[in-house]
């Protein structure tokens, strides 16, 4: 059976690719949808269905501007009721592409609308199943993205959905299908998923907590639910773009790719109170940038980052990039939702200082000089708390920054003290957005935990975090 799976990284997102005999077949497409398009004209076929396994909040997904643009049908499953035309699946109901047979899986639990796609190839025999956050390889989907969406639907409410899904819907299937998940390690939509995309369902079974023959309904939502932290401010925002609707890229790319001399650039912030965001790399940043301005690099965990300390979708933007990476940039903000961008700096950091204006640094010392003051130091830790409570500087203190803007007053007004995380990046975002806020009092420490521990700084015992509840 031909199925591509196209990967993104950054948010550790799979959308599908199936073609035969000149049909094809998308499945959770990203925003940019062109790359689609262009693989089925490579193929010489076209796009009939758009397949979502439910209304994502991890990303907006391409569904809209894909339809218009080649006129496939879209397709989610049973219950689903979003604001614009698509075709609404029966359980079980079937779909042709080709002489394959798509059957659509209704897999309540992480949305009440999820469903899973059984593939049948022109043989008969089934090949795989498109799970979405239904089923990943070592995890499920978590169970409280959904429950603010209806009326006394609660976490509870949906693992016990997710539960009765699993053991009713999938597990009865072949050990031999191949399992196609929407997304691998690093998704917040899960706990515990592994680096590898796809698996066999029979090892799946054997291996994936969830799956556990001999579980019971209470003990699955016990483990689901333990650990669970809140979601990112922009998953909910994210959901309602996918139901609702949302602007074509095209006309995002065309109000956000637009140049700006430094003294248009100064105008357009002060004007609209657009937040200047800086996605150069960390040591160019910390050399030397715009004030005010914060930093999350392209070259990270962008979008998540960018996802999950911006609290508004609609906050307007202004960019410093690298030469060339404007469209990027645009692009890879609204896959997560973030289509409010006003333009870009032309010439970045060294037109501005041309221009005559100012530019400020952040302090930042290597690991070896970070150890030379040590014993009089107050260290902030902004790794999460897992990488915290494995292993950490004896004296350390963990503000994470996932969740900075809740513990704001934790953080010292006065005192000067280091911030590290565990290779660089993390803490320069960390610092560069108390930065903005006005606190000049911190120092970053230079390739974070890498680096630490080759010096003398003390750190506390490792204890593998898969041991750590």
């Amino acid at each position: 059976m031909k199925i591509e799976q196209i990967y993104t990284g950054c948010i550790a997102h799979a959308a599908y690719y199936i073609e035969n005999n000149g049909e094809v077949a998308i499945f959770d497409p990203l925003r940019e949808v062109q790359p689609y398009i262009d693989r089925a004209n490579k193929d010489n076929a076209k796009i009939k269905y758009i397949f979502e396994t439910h209304f994502h909040a991890d990303f907006v997904s391409g569904h809209l501007d894909l339809a218009k643009k080649t006129g496939a049908q879209i397709v989610f499953g049973p219950t689903a009721n979003p604001n614009f035309e698509c075709i609404v699946a029966e359980d079980n109901q079937e779909f042709k592409l080709g002489n394959y047979t798509i059957k659509a899986i209704h897999t309540p639990g992480h949305t009440l609308e999820s469903t899973c796609y059984l593939l049948t190839d022109e043989n008969g025999k089934q090949h795989g199943i498109i799970t979405g956050d239904t089923l990943f390889i070592g995890d499920v989907g978590r169970p409280d993205l959904a429950q603010k969406l209806v009326e006394d639907l609660t976490q509870d409410k949906l693992a016990g959905y997710l539960f009765d899904s699993l053991r009713n819907k999938i597990m009865p299937l072949s050990d031999d299908l191949i399992v196609y998940p929407n997304h691998g390690a690093g998704s917040a939509c899960g706990k515990n998923m592994s680096k590898e995309t796809t698996d066999t369902l029979g090892n799946q079974k054997k291996t994936n907590y969830a799956l556990r023959a001999d579980m019971t309904k209470e003990e699955f939502k016990a483990e689901l639910l333990d650990g669970l932290t809140p979601p990112p401010a922009y998953f909910p925002q994210n959901v309602m773009m996918n139901i609702k609707g949302y602007d074509s890229l095209d006309n995002i790319m065309e109000k956000g790719n637009k140049p700006l001399s430094p003294k248009e650039f100064e105008t357009v912030a002060n004007q609209t109170e657009a937040l200047v965001l800086d996605v150069r790399n960390e040591n160019e940043f910390v050399k030397e940038h715009v004030p005010g301005s914060i930093f999350i690099g392209l070259h990270g965990g962008f979008a998540p980052w960018v996802g999950a300390l911006i609290k508004d979708v609609k906050q307007p933007i202004l960019l410093i990039t690298p030469e060339g990476k404007e469209e990027e940039t645009i692009t890879r903000l609204s896959r997560v939702g973030f289509d409010n961008t006003l333009g870009y700096l032309k010439g970045g950091i060294e037109a501005w200082k041309n221009a005559g204006f100012e530019t400020d640094n952040l302090q930042s010392v290597s690991p070896d000089e970070f150890a030379k003051h040590y014993n009089d130091a107050i260290v902030i830790d902004a790794r999460k708390p897992s990488e915290f409570e494995a292993e950490r500087v004896e004296k350390g203190i963990n503000i994470p920054l996932d969740y900075l803007n809740e513990h704001l007053a934790e953080v010292p007004k006065e005192d000067t003290f280091y911030v590290h995380c565990a290779g660089g990046y993390r803490s320069v975002i960390w610092a560069s957005i108390m930065k903005s806020r006005g606190y000049h009092n911190m120092i970053n420490v230079e390739k974070g935990m890498a680096g630490i521990r080759e010096t003398s700084v003390p750190l506390t015992k490792f204890v593998c975090p898969s041991t750590l509840k």
